[in-house]
This record gives structure tokens, sequence and C-alpha cells, in this order.
């Protein structure tokens, strides 16, 4: 019921990234003692929190090439 709330408020590369997170976690969760849907979402969390890493480190770096192209 979580990962869905999560899913439906989420952006749609927050989305992929929980995705993402969910499987692994759900996956590493279970192997680990049965934990399952607990590892699916950290798994969210810790993709969505990537995710938005990765979106704000692709913007910062398209700023850049931007701002040399026009000072050429």
């Amino acid at each position: 019921m979580v990962p869905t709330l999560v899913f439906t408020t989420a952006g749609s590369a927050s989305a992929a990234g929980c995705i993402k997170g969910a499987v692994v976690g759900g996956v590493a969760g279970h192997y680990a003692g049965k934990h399952a849907i607990t590892g699916a979402v950290g798994g969210c969390m810790v993709g969505r929190h990537l995710s938005k890493q990765h979106e704000q480190h692709e913007g910062k770096a398209r700023a850049a090439q931007r701002q040399a192209s026009t000072s050429q």
C-alpha cells in the first residue's frame, strides 16, 4: 500500500528510481530474513533519493555545458 502512494506522488524519474529501488530492496529483504516489504519500502526511498541526486547532477552539467557554449 505504501509504495502505491509513493508512485502516485512521485515525478516520472523519481517513480522510476522508486520502482528500481523497491525491486532491489524487496529481493534483498527477502533473502535477508523474510523482510521483503520493509526492503521494498526502504529501497523505494533510497531509489527516489538517488534519482533526485542524479537529476540535479544532470541539470548542473547541462547548465555548465550551455554556459560554456555561449561564452565561446
